[in-house]
This record gives C-alpha cells, sequence and structure tokens, in this order.
C-alpha cells in the first residue's frame, strides 16, 4: 500500500494506510503457520473495521492479487471466493 497516486480514491481512506505493509504481506524469510496465523489476525482485525473494506475485497478479486491480505481475506479465502463465483455461488462480501 505503499504507493503516492493511485487510480481508485477509496484506498486514501483504507484503515491499512500507514500500517506496516509486512503486517499485510507474507515476510521474504521463513515465518511459522503460528507466525503467520497471528499476523493474519491483526492484519484482518484492521481490515474488520476497515471502511473501504468491500472496495479493496473487489479490487483484489477483480485483479486476482496473489498476495498479501485484502478486505480481510487470505490469498487462499480470496480464490475460494473466486472459485465459488465463478461456479454461480455469488458469495457477499458485505
Amino acid at each position: 500500500m505503499a504507493a503516492t497516486t493511485w487510480e481508485y480514491g477509496w484506498q486514501w481512506r483504507a484503515a491499512c494506510r500507514g500500517q506496516d505493509a509486512a503486517l499485510f504481506f507474507t515476510p521474504g524469510n521463513l515465518e511459522s503457520k503460528e507466525e503467520r496465523l497471528v499476523r493474519e489476525r491483526r492484519a484482518k482485525a484492521i481490515c474488520a473495521v476497515c471502511p473501504v473494506r468491500v472496495e479493496c475485497l473487489e479490487y483484489a478479486v477483480r485483479i486476482r492479487e496473489p498476495h498479501g491480505i485484502w478486505g480481510g481475506l487470505n490469498e487462499l479465502e480470496r480464490r475460494i471466493l473466486i472459485r465459488e463465483r465463478e461456479r454461480g455461488g455469488l458469495r457477499s462480501v458485505g
């Protein structure tokens, strides 16, 4: 989220703006499963109170973002959401 200009105005209102990006993305070094779960839980807690969570998630789904926590979902959760939508089970994110 370290950009100075964005095509989408919602990003300026994101709760993660100004937070350490390492919280939302897998670090370059190995992390244990427990470390990942703690990191993801902290990131998702920020997403849970974000005023633009839905816009963020829809953006990540639309561009098929392969990394990080976006809109409160990790990579695997977004892939499942995309698969459900493609099968016709349009799951609500709001």
